[in-house]
């Protein structure tokens, strides 16, 4: 059992689901699916109204969901329904009153879930192949089972991100969770993998690399909150996206010229990192990422919003603060 792909797959998966977050991010499809871990009560969502919508003669399973009168309503047990719509049968769904159903948003909501539930699985694996290294190393198995309860977290937090129909707050600390999932994982990867690297320890490059680190943090959490105004923007009708950033918030600015700072803390590594040959290859990823994050929230800002830019902006800022963090473990002091 090779304990490093495992570890790795573990990895690449839960960025996936960072990617399938943030496109369903994109496509306004957060709601796709009302209730959780079920979509509208099935394990396979519906792909038509018609299945969400009561008809005489059809049977129903305990917890499917029903549209009707703009409401959700949910089969308290298996009932076969008859030529008239009994109430008795039928309960409100209490979570919230939301009741719209979109096909596209709900399957790509649900295959959210799906690539969500194959991490979750990949993490367990990765636990359970830990045990094989505990002689060698307990805290690769102890971080490891942490992963598995911070992925169950993780999975209660997409529950309440849900049930308060998209609350700004939770999608901001479901995001980070998700970047804590990630530096977890990379810690155990770098643990498992104890050859030393080549690179040359440097206080003030280490010192300036986690307040770099930090400082993607901060961007990532103030990015979210520039969507969620983009978000209400839209949700208040307007359609035109060069009107989207008209009249934005604080939070708009700071994340703009926040990046500034970004960038020249990042400049002043990179620049350290060639001055003294440190030997921190990954230094060059991380001003190509940089450079297309910026120029990624140009594009949303001054062509309104291309297609797939908000994804690969979010994306790209998961990437970097696993390289960030990478990078970190590698500047730690040898011996």
């Amino acid at each position: 059992m090779n304990f490093n792909k495992i570890a790795k797959t573990a990895l690449v998966l839960v960025y996936l689901v960072i990617i399938a977050g943030a496109l369903v991010r994109m496509t306004g499809s957060g709601m796709g699916c009302p209730d959780w871990p079920k979509c509208f009560g099935y394990y396979i969502p519906p792909t038509d109204v018609k299945e969400l919508t009561w008809a005489e003669n059809r049977v129903f399973k305990k917890g499917m969901v029903i549209i009707k009168d703009e409401k959700l309503l949910v089969a308290k047990e298996d009932c076969l329904t008859g030529k008239t719509f009994e109430a008795s049968q039928w309960e409100p769904y209490t979570k919230h009153d939301y009741a719209i159903f979109n096909p596209t948003h709900t399957w790509v909501e649900y295959i959210n879930r799906l690539v969500g539930a194959l991490a979750g699985l990949a993490c367990f694996a990765m636990a359970i192949a830990s045990f094989s290294l505990w002689r060698k190393n307990k805290k690769i198995t102890l971080l490891s089972w942490l992963v598995v309860f911070l992925m169950g977290f993780q999975g209660w937090l997409g529950a309440t991100v849900v049930y308060s129909v998209l609350n700004p707050l939770k999608i901001t600390i479901h995001m980070v969770m998700a970047l804590i999932i990630v530096a977890v994982i990379l810690y155990i990867i770098h643990l498992a993998n104890p050859k030393t690297s080549n690179t040359v320890f440097n206080s003030m490059f280490r010192n300036v690399l986690w307040l770099a680190l930090f400082m993607t943090l901060i961007q990532v959490v103030l990015g979210t909150q520039v969507r969620q105004f983009v978000d209400e923007q839209v949700k208040s009708g307007i359609e035109d996206q060069s009107l989207w950033l008209s009249n934005p918030e604080i939070s708009f600015y700071f994340h703009r010229s926040f990046s500034i700072v970004v960038l020249l803390a990042n400049l002043y590594l990179y620049l350290r990192n060639k001055r003294f040959n440190l030997g921190f290859t990954k230094m060059n990823w991380v001003m190509i990422l940089l450079s297309i994050e910026i120029i990624s929230g140009m594009m949303m800002y001054y062509v309104h919003f291309p297609f797939g830019s908000q994804t690969i902006h979010l994306v790209l800022a998961s990437i970097l603060f696993g390289i960030q963090f990478y990078m970190i473990l590698e500047a730690r002091k040898k011996g």
